[in-house]
């Protein structure tokens, strides 16, 4: 018999309880159930729907059964749907009568959107957690090559010279985002939608406030109807892990080049690469290739849920169940990519400076220094541009550096350059006098280092 099945004369046929249940894949939130029906039991209780005693035997009952389903003790029944009637079941099966008023002024809408909202609140304080370990570690990394340069790419073309601090920190800020983008959802979801009911209310005596306070939330949602059928929250937070798991491709793809042979920037200790069936001199870095494939699981969640969302009217829909398992994918592949991003980075990867100084020293990185030093001699940007292009072209056809251009070199294209022109074309120099705000000077990147170690 259903826990709703009182105006039903046949049973539900086992193929409509096949396709209906999420007990499969919801039963996960068992223990932000439990954690709910708690605190809906106090409550009921302080407004009298249940005695002393009665408390006393239902608090006891979900604790245990919460020990008994973390043992591996419960085995799951499909035929009571979803997590919520099957935990009212197992509690029935102890306490009989006293746990059939555990659903009073409660339905599943509100009960599963506040389960909902209490898993995802977990699951979204772990990320920006596993963020911010992310974060410190790329800043403490950054500290250690404060003065290591390498070529800054714009088109993946030799562009300027930067440092690996200022490239590293980069990344930082974009996680430093990530961060306070869920923390922002982490505030604004802070209410809960326990008391709304189907989509109504109750004309019973409850006090919702209570509820909300017992469970950590700051109030309780305006809107009943908003309250059963809001997920926005639900998509921002997979929103900020779609952006996550770009900014970790990002990365990843960065890695995968700078490991290899062309560049030689890093590579993978023998602990986190794998070697290939048929080649033996291979090393490959499938771990950051994972998470670039990954990242299109949890863009696919988060299309696939606002499709879901998009033409619900109000209040609550079957069609709302597809957010569990797309928010599962999208948390759980997020959480997992951090983790292993993090060790990855932490564990696995090894600096080749002296490449990376070697590479810096290709693709004359600095033309636009030198075309500032005509700049400081008063001739315009327009004209030094035309000027240093000829002066690389006199370079490329001569096989050199632009420093390795000999004073008559560039004095035969502009006679106004002195010797001092070489102070300006050291690549050490170049970086340090790059001393804008959010410039790759040391003094700079350190500044930036210094405030995010304030932050985090």
């Amino acid at each position: 018999m259903k826990l709703w099945g009182g105006r039903f004369a046949q049973a539900t046929h086992k193929e409509v309880d096949a396709f209906n249940a999420s007990l499969p894949f919801d039963y996960r939130l068992y223990a932000v159930d439990i954690e709910g029906s708690l605190a809906h039991s106090k409550m009921l209780h302080k407004q009298g729907f249940f005695t002393d005693e009665e408390l006393a035997a239902v608090q006891k009952e979900l604790k245990e059964l919460l020990v008994r389903i973390e043992a591996g003790e419960i085995e799951w029944q499909i035929e009571y749907e979803d997590i919520h009637m099957q935990v009212e079941a197992l509690l029935t099966e102890k306490l009989g009568p006293t746990a059939k008023k555990i659903h009073t002024a409660r339905s599943r809408n509100d009960q599963v959107a506040l389960d909902f909202k209490l898993y995802a609140r977990n699951q979204a304080t772990l990320t920006k957690k596993a963020l911010d370990s992310l974060i410190l570690l790329l800043t403490e990394v950054a500290s250690q090559h404060l003065e290591t340069i390498l070529p800054g790419f714009t088109h993946l073309q030799h562009a300027q010279p930067i440092t690996l601090a200022h490239h590293l920190m980069a990344y930082v800020e974009m996680f430093s985002r990530d961060s306070d983008r869920i923390q922002s959802t982490l505030d604004r979801m802070n209410l809960s939608p326990l008391g709304a009911g189907a989509l109504a209310t109750t004309t019973l005596n409850i006090d919702p406030l209570y509820t909300a306070k017992e469970l950590n939330f700051a109030g309780v949602m305006r809107n009943s109807l908003d309250a059963v059928s809001d997920r926005d929250y639900v998509l921002e937070l997979m929103s900020h892990n779609a952006l996550i798991m770009m900014h970790l491709s990002r990365f990843s793809e960065e890695l995968i080049i700078w490991n290899s042979a062309e560049y030689g920037y890093i590579r993978f200790q023998d602990a986190f690469a794998t070697g290939s069936s048929m080649m033996p001199q291979k090393k490959n870095p499938d771990l950051p290739e994972l998470i670039r494939g990954k990242t299109g699981r949890v863009y696919g969640s988060l299309v696939s849920l606002l499709t879901t969302m998009k033409a619900l009217p109000l209040a609550y829909n079957k069609d709302m169940q597809e957010d569990k398992e797309a928010y599962f994918n999208s948390s759980d592949t997020a959480l997992q990519c951090l983790s292993i991003f993090t060790f990855l980075f932490a564990e696995g990867v090894i600096f080749n400076e002296a490449k990376m100084a070697a590479s810096a020293k290709k693709g004359y990185l600095n033309a636009t220094d030198l075309a500032d030093y005509l700049v400081e001699k008063k001739v315009p940007f327009r004209d030094a541009h035309h000027i240093v292009g000829e002066l690389v072209a006199l370079a490329i056809q001569k096989g050199v550096a632009l420093e390795a251009l000999s004073l008559l070199d560039f004095q035969s294209i502009h006679p106004e350059i002195e010797s001092n022109v070489y102070e300006f074309l050291n690549l050490d120099a170049c970086v340090k006098r790059r001393n804008q705000p959010g410039g790759p000077a040391p003094n700079r990147v350190l500044d930036h280092i210094n405030f995010i170690k304030k932050q985090y």
